[in-house]
């Protein structure tokens, strides 16, 4: 599996929605993450330079403006970190885990119904 950067709280504000809307030049992504945030535009463009630094991010310059696409997909930096956290908080095993939810009253009827499901699919893949 390939080296995935460390990408800070506020830097995946950043990625998601690059991920969503990829390619995506600077205005854009100021755009939107002004109107769910209160960071101003510089903050921004340093979060887009550090990404770029860390090689999250590829920009190429598109006359007077940056497009971002990423370099980390989605799906490889969850995966990753939900592994690290499921070592750090609970040895590495999943049914540590979902105990832990079970235990301290944390899984509504419908969160539990919704696992089922989940399983009894992943279940079914297993059969053919």
């Amino acid at each position: 599996m390939k080296e995935i950067p460390q990408i800070s709280e506020a830097e995946y504000e950043v990625m998601k929605v690059i991920w969503d809307d990829e390619p995506i030049s600077t205005p854009e992504v100021v755009e939107k993450l002004s109107n769910k945030s209160d960071w101003k535009p510089n903050t921004i463009h340093t979060m887009l330079a550090r990404l770029v630094k860390k090689k999250a991010l590829h920009a190429r310059k598109d006359g007077r403006v940056f497009i971002y696409t990423s370099l980390v997909e989605k799906n490889e930096y969850v995966g990753q970190k939900s592994k690290s956290f499921l070592q750090q908080f609970f040895g590495g095993t999943l049914n540590s885990m979902i105990a832990n939810f079970i235990e301290n009253d944390q899984l509504s009827n419908e969160d539990i119904s919704e696992l089922k499901e989940i399983l009894s699919k992943k279940d079914k893949k297993g059969e053919k």
